[in-house]
């Protein structure tokens, strides 16, 4: 599947796209000014999307590259 597909699907199942995530993730602490901060682990971020938004493994983690800033929404 590729990175857009995920976007998609996450968009359909949540009705959040990039913008959101990255906003829910400054208030959550997980990001400051839209960077994803040295001590914040991939597995927080998981278990955050997991756990409030019911995602897989693999579109939590096309969540995390974008806000770890390795993908962005227009990325393929």
């Amino acid at each position: 599947m590729s990175y857009q597909a995920y976007l998609k699907n996450i968009r359909k199942k949540t009705g959040k796209g990039p913008a959101d995530f990255r906003k829910l993730a400054e208030e959550k602490g997980f990001t400051e000014n839209g960077a994803l901060k040295a001590t914040v682990k991939a597995t927080q971020i998981i278990d955050w999307l997991k756990a409030d938004f019911a995602l897989g493994h693999g579109h939590a983690m096309a969540i995390y590259a974008l806000l770890k800033g390795v993908k962005n929404e227009d990325s393929e």
